[in-house]
């Protein structure tokens, strides 16, 4: 009779709930050790095949020098900002995260916001426990009947609407990156974000914060908004404009608010708290019993499946690329998260489809890779989910997006080259790329030929125009009187005086009032500013 194998460890360095633990030790030897030093925790981890935190403890290169035995970290939450993620996959570390545990918890909380503006639920409870009856004072409005708009669809999005509709209330959606079809399937009507403001009694706001929706609601938002207005933010702070908030609901143009996120957390004193048709909560959206307990599970199931030698449901890291596919596509990895970066940023309307084709060598090698960083791109400015060559697809899936794809041996012009067609509503945007000594370069844009190598962190103006004489110089002196700098451009045309392209690389970027002075340009068709 032989010895069972021992049992792999597990070391708990943050807390949890305790029916992670439990699950945990059904497959594994367990201990809990909060409160380690760095010092401590690199030393501890040598003994041990797995490794659970939260936010606290922070896992970063010189933490992992010495786990040569470690298989999996997993994170208790969603970010993963406490994780060496590189130092982690160069170890063959498996990463995972929850990052659905918390999603019926951020949905009821945001509802039961919106609840409580309607009915002045705060107010009429301060109120009455300062001694006053007065019931005429908080005259509420009920949600039947009434408009709900959602600016964002994703998982926690959708839980609201679903909620809405039970109801009886009617749901808008503005989320140009999820297919209209997908929003009706839910019961609710995908429309435009403008439509969304004129027609919503409500909104809740359901985006991840990026350069895109930093500051999106704000004062010019506020003034298309119905009078009387209530607006919810459980999702991230810096969304909306605190100060331009403030300024609309003392101006009664917002009937009031509820906030569970600030631009500055914990905020301390701050002028929002003075106005008491604002609800404020600390940040409790996923701070349920039920949604640790779920967190905890979901990752303790996760842990035992990859000790188990099996793909866990929501790993954060990429694992290696072999490097006979690799020494071919790995140029072309940044070309094809370029390409969608800048699709996702030219897009308006509806997304409906997605095309990626490959030209060359490229395309006689597994493309899984530059299909993960294409869809990466694409999800950048938008999303805060961390995309790998193991999630990408079920990411494009969750959200409904179908990509179709295109092998070819050769191109006429160029030895490798990537295209991306992303169709919408309203249009269709394509863009070409290559690697220029070992850059990524765009060279094509919408059929016109533009050769650029875009420099990391800078900004892309795009401006389609016609092609007449004093175009360029009118562009270059609106921008050079607001001391904005032009590091390179490019021009594309289809003839002589036709349709053309301009393509400025700026070292600034254009406000609102700039972009607004330079689509009004006669001649100017359209102006876009993509972030890099």
């Amino acid at each position: 009779m032989t010895d069972s194998p021992p049992r792999p460890r597990v070391l708990v360095a943050d807390p949890i709930a305790d029916e992670g633990v439990a699950l945990l030790r059904e497959g594994a030897e367990v201990d809990v050790r909060t409160g380690l030093s760095p010092d401590e925790l690199r030393e501890a981890l040598s003994g041990y095949e797995a490794l659970v935190v939260r936010s606290g403890v922070t896992v970063g290169a010189g933490t992992l020098a010495d786990a040569g035995r470690l298989q999996v970290i997993a994170r208790a939450g969603t970010g993963v900002d406490n994780v060496d993620l590189e130092a982690a996959t160069e170890r063959g570390i498996v990463v995972v995260n929850a990052p659905r545990g918390n999603t019926i918890a951020a949905a009821e909380h945001a509802f039961a916001l919106l609840i409580a503006l309607a009915r002045h639920i705060p107010r009429a409870d301060r109120s009455l426990r300062g001694g006053r009856w007065d019931r005429r004072a908080f005259m509420g409005a009920e949600l039947r009947g009434h408009t709900l708009g959602l600016i964002g669809f994703g998982p926690i999005g959708s839980e609201m609407a679903r909620r809405a509709l039970a109801f009886e209330m009617n749901v808008v959606v503005s989320d140009p990156f999820v297919p209209a079809e997908r929003v009706r399937a839910q019961g609710a009507l995908p429309v435009e974000l403008d439509r969304l403001y004129a027609e919503s009694d409500f909104i809740s706001v359901h985006t991840p914060l990026t350069a895109t929706t930093r500051g999106m609601v704000a004062r010019e938002q506020f003034a298309a908004m119905k009078d009387g207005v209530r607006l919810v933010n459980a999702a991230r702070g810096g969304i909306i404009d605190e100060n331009d908030l403030l300024e609309a609901v003392r101006a009664g143009k917002v009937a009031g608010a509820a906030l569970d996120v600030f631009t500055s957390e914990p905020p301390g004193e701050h002028p929002l708290f003075e106005e008491e048709r604002i609800i404020v909560t600390p940040h409790l959206a996923g701070s349920t019993v039920e949604a640790q307990e779920r967190i905890a599970i979901d990752v303790a199931e996760q842990v035992l499946e990859v000790l188990a030698g099996r793909p866990p449901r929501y790993p954060v890291n990429a694992p290696l690329v072999p490097p006979e596919t690799l020494e071919v596509v790995g140029p072309y990895l940044a070309v094809a998260e370029l390409l969608g970066t800048v699709a996702t940023q030219l897009l308006s309307g509806q997304l409906t489809t997605i095309d990626l084709a490959f030209f060359g060598e490229i395309a006689e090698h597994d493309v899984t890779p530059l299909k993960a960083f294409a869809i990466r791109g694409l999800l950048s400015p938008i999303s805060e989910q961390n995309v790998n060559l193991v999630n990408a697809t079920s990411i494009a899936e969750a959200r409904g997006w179908t990509i179709d794809e295109r092998l070819r041996a050769s191109h006429e012009e160029f030895h490798n080259l990537i295209e991306l067609r992303v169709g919408s509503s309203d249009a269709e945007v394509t863009i070409s790329g290559t690697a220029s000594h070992s850059r990524p370069s765009i060279v094509r844009i919408n059929d016109l030929d533009i050769d650029l190598v875009p420099e990391p962190g800078g900004f892309l103006l795009v401006c389609e125009n016609e092609d007449r004489p004093g175009m360029i110089g009118h562009l270059g002196t609106l921008l050079g009187a607001r001391d904005i700098n032009i590091s390179a451009m490019r021009v594309g045309r289809t003839s002589p005086r036709g349709r053309a392209l301009m393509v400025l690389m700026l070292d600034d970027a254009p406000d609102a009032a700039s972009l607004a002075a330079i689509e009004a340009v006669e001649g100017i068709a359209s102006a876009r500013l993509v972030r890099l």
